[in-house]
């Protein structure tokens, strides 16, 4: 007999590599529909935030410091529950589970123990709370040959998929993955991640500006692609490489940057945040045509969808796709991971896969997340 889910409130949380705060979603799941019922948005404190970054870029971090940073930000993530429950018109007893996936310090795929590193420890979320948690979704992926990202492309294909077009979600977040639905007739239904989003976009900002993210994109519509520098970054292997395939910031960061900055200097500041722009916007569209879609529906979500420097220069990329946000599908674009987190909870609880190994290139698909009681 099949399993099926359990009905009921569930809670995800979720934490990007843009590292900006935490998304808390209440969601209510039964066997035909998922809805989100409330939301909030739990910042990290800026010395918080400066210590995960530093433990990011950071290859010298004491076991130490690295634990009792872990159970640190496990007291952030249950604050943030306690935050989202105080401001609805629920309660802790209401909620079936929380899914947490975690802040990502480190994620290593490509190797014969690939591993992807998540803190935000569960046992003191679920005590904290009082509501069973599960966490740690990526690691049995890896374990049976997948890249352990991206996951959510299994979402997606439950609450967006259109038999009648080609359509492309985009979560464009510190880094950018996208999901491939395609049509019968094309029977493709992948996803990957494509490269940096926001996250080097938001490092030259914040090393420049002082900022933490380019409002709009207003700083870089000042300046203008630098051919040579984009033509350079491009020719970075990870980009031309084949799905599966998946990415972090230990890769894409301001070293990397700067590394490609060496050859081609004397650029304005300006001119090399437009240039990351059109970088974002074209290693996306790449990424789409590399599965052989050249036409259909491209949605957005995640925080980069607010950048209007960025969703023009995707518009004007992507010939042959139409570009909106996935609030025109009915799902709020900020809030699409948090919700996917409460829906693989949930697939937790009643003994079913979560994972897309077309998408994560794992050999079959395996029950993702520990679960821990409250």
């Amino acid at each position: 007999m099949t399993a099926k889910l359990s009905s009921g409130l569930y809670i995800g949380l979720m934490s990007g590599t843009s590292i900006d705060g935490i998304d808390a979603a209440l969601v209510q799941i039964d066997q035909q529909a998922i809805k989100l019922v409330h939301h909030y948005q739990h910042a990290y404190q800026p010395a918080l935030k400066e210590q995960l970054i530093e433990l990011c870029n950071s290859e010298q971090y004491s076991i130490q410091r690295l634990g009792e940073l872990n159970r640190t930000i496990g007291e952030v993530f249950a604050e943030a529950v306690l935050a989202l429950l105080d401001t609805s018109t629920h309660q802790a007893s209401d909620i079936v589970a929380i899914g947490s996936h975690g802040q990502t310090i480190f994620h290593h795929p490509n190797s014969e123990h690939a591993f992807s590193l998540q803190i935000g420890d569960p046992n003191t979320i679920a005590h904290r709370t009082q509501i069973t948690t599960i966490a740690d979704f990526r690691n049995k992926d890896m374990v049976v040959g997948g890249q352990g990202a991206p996951l959510v492309p299994r979402f997606h294909q439950h609450i967006v998929a259109n038999n009648d077009a080609n359509r492309i979600i985009i979560n464009i977040g510190g880094i950018s993955n996208i999901t491939v639905l395609g049509t019968p007739q094309n029977n493709a239904c992948s996803g990957f991640d494509t490269g940096p989003g926001n996250t080097l976009l938001d490092a030259w900002i914040q090393k420049h500006l002082g900022k933490p993210y380019d409002h709009n994109g207003i700083w870089s519509e000042s300046g203008t692609v630098n051919q040579a520098l984009l033509d350079q970054m491009m020719a970075d292997p990870y980009f031309s490489a084949q799905a599966p395939k998946s990415t972090g910031r230990e890769y894409f960061n301001l070293k990397w940057l700067d590394q490609h900055l060496d050859h081609v200097p004397n650029i304005s500041h300006e001119d090399v945040q437009r240039t990351l722009i059109s970088l974002t916007a074209q290693t996306i569209y790449q990424g789409i045509l590399s599965v052989g879609i050249n036409d259909g529906e491209v949605y957005l979500c995640g925080g980069g969808c607010h950048n209007a420097a960025l969703v023009h220069e995707i518009a004007r990329t992507f010939n042959g796709f139409s570009v909106d946000t996935t609030q025109t599908l009915g799902v709020d674009p900020d809030w699409m991971e948090a919700m996917a987190f409460a829906w693989f909870a949930s697939r937790t609880l009643a003994s079913l896969p979560s994972n897309l190994p077309s998408a994560t290139g794992a050999t079959k698909e395996v029950i993702l997340g520990g679960i821990y009681y409250a």
